[in-house]
């Protein structure tokens, strides 16, 4: 082999090179994709978590008030009627 490179193998790699490349390009946009449905779906999660807690505070802060009202004047805990 005298150093030069065969024309017919420069092609052939080329080829292959920019199939690689738009393989990956193709790749990148799907995986985005799903990058942004995964964002929407946690954001809905979030929202839902948040309406659920503001539901939920009162009763909450009710069963904080019932578990103090069950503490007598002595400190001694009373049973909390269900």
């Amino acid at each position: 082999m005298d150093g030069t490179i065969d024309l017919s193998t420069l092609t052939a790699r080329r080829a292959a090179l920019a199939e690689e490349l738009e393989s990956g390009a193709k790749l990148l946009a799907d995986l985005e994709a799903q990058r942004t449905e995964l964002q929407q779906t946690m954001l809905r999660i979030s929202g839902a978590l948040q309406v659920l807690d503001e539901l939920l505070a009162p009763a909450t802060s009710a069963q904080a008030d019932t578990a103090a009202d069950a503490v007598t004047s002595n400190g001694v805990p009373q049973p909390v009627p269900a």
